[in-house]
């Protein structure tokens, strides 16, 4: 909010919230990713999933790649990526065949292995193809552990 307070000293606050409203969603989403990432790491392996020593993300200067979930070999540069994933974290909205495309475009842009792919969706999962998908209930149950 800092960069909003003059606008809050100017008792326009109305604005700031407005802005808040309107982008809570995909704030919230950003915002619980690290703790989606480390439910996953603490759930693995899974599946075709690996245990990993790094659960992280990868995006480029640009923001022409941007990988929310990268099961890898190290940190900060990974050499070999595992898995590749995205969190489509939206109460309506479940991840779908575009959102796997993205990924699969994605991937591409990172690796030319066949890594799998991973949805973690709020909303569920339409899109086939996926090699895992993690919800809410199935990411608490790493915490209950």
């Amino acid at each position: 909010m800092r960069p909003y307070l003059p606008e809050i000293e100017r008792l326009r606050g109305d604005i700031t919230l407005e802005r808040v409203r309107t982008g809570w969603a995909s704030w919230r989403g950003r915002a619980v990713e690290p703790l989606l990432r480390e439910s996953l790491a603490r759930l693995l392996p899974a599946g075709l999933l690996p245990s990993v020593p790094v659960v992280g993300a990868y995006g480029t200067r640009s923001n022409s790649v941007g990988i929310d979930v990268v099961g890898a070999d190290r940190e900060p540069l990974a050499r070999e990526p595992h898995f590749l994933g995205s969190v489509k974290w939206l109460e309506r909205s479940a991840f779908d065949e575009d959102d796997l495309l993205a990924l699969q475009r994605h991937r591409a842009a990172v690796t030319d292995e066949p890594v799998p792919l991973l949805a973690i969706s709020r909303g569920g999962v339409t899109a086939a193809g996926l090699h895992a998908a993690f919800g809410p209930e199935e990411l608490l149950t790493a915490w209950r552990r």
